[in-house]
């Protein structure tokens, strides 16, 4: 089971994470284990700082290395009381390389990791090259801080753990967990009040061609949107001939 102890100034986005939805059932089953280390509690001065101007001039504040590395130390220490080793330590950071899901599957199969929630201009770059080990980006855009992406990591983590989901099947068919996006989907009433209409496949009960249909959405979808992930499949030649006949079909 993982443990995801995590350094952040605003303890209370967790909160949600721990009494919401599916993550829930992770923490309260114990599949999922949690622990907010504030490094405000570890600053040594009158006014527990944790953020100085940066040297050389320019805007914002930056989070100095001190609190965090005695922060990232009681979170190391607690681990090793609950008989884990150290953890690897995490960045959220624009020069991280992005989230993807084989890394989320990683994590989930894992002991867990110290996640590092920067503020402000960054985090003094002395504590990154000592204690940082795994820089992750969310994507091309900046937040106001690394809370938002741990929740993104932890969610997608929380749901793959045995338990957590009511059916496995359903993490197994999620997008980019055979590197493809998932296919659509519909519910009832096959006809809507608009006019739209479940396909007709979908409604005769041949699951193989139930399944074909599916795959050939994925790809179709995946080559539309995602011609990337099409790319990386073929380089790692996983598609197969019959794929390879939808994907041309859509050209």
């Amino acid at each position: 089971m993982p443990r995801f102890d995590v350094l952040s100034l605003f303890d209370g986005y967790f909160a949600p994470l721990r009494s919401q939805g599916i993550c829930r059932r992770a923490f309260d089953s114990g599949a999922l284990q949690l622990q907010i280390w504030n490094p405000r509690d570890y600053a040594t001065d009158a006014h527990r700082s944790v953020d100085d101007r940066p040297y050389g001039g320019g805007p914002g504040m930056v989070m100095l290395a001190e609190p965090l590395e005695r922060a990232l130390d009681a979170a190391q220490q607690a681990r090793k009381g609950c008989g884990l080793d150290p953890a690897p330590v995490v960045l959220f950071s624009p020069a991280g390389a992005p989230l993807r899901q084989a890394d989320v599957l990683r994590w989930a199969a894992s002991d867990g990791a110290v996640l590092i929630c920067g503020r402000y201009e960054g985090v003094d770059q002395r504590f990154v090259e000592r204690c940082v080990d795994v820089e992750i980006s969310l994507g091309d855009y900046v937040l106001s801080g690394g809370e938002i992406a741990a929740l993104a990591l932890l969610d997608a983590v929380a749901r793959l753990l045995p338990g957590v989901l009511h059916s496995t099947e359903s993490a197994q068919q999620d997008s980019f967990s055979d590197g493809l996006l998932d296919c659509p989907h519909y519910t009832r009433p096959p006809r809507d009040a608009h006019g739209g209409e479940v396909p007709a496949v979908l409604l005769g009960g041949d699951h193989a061609r139930i399944a074909r249909w599916r795959r050939d959405r994925m790809l179709r979808l995946t080559l539309q949107r995602r011609p990337d992930l099409i790319a990386a499949l073929r380089a790692a030649r996983r598609l197969s001939a019959r794929d390879e006949a939808a994907l041309s079909a859509t050209d």
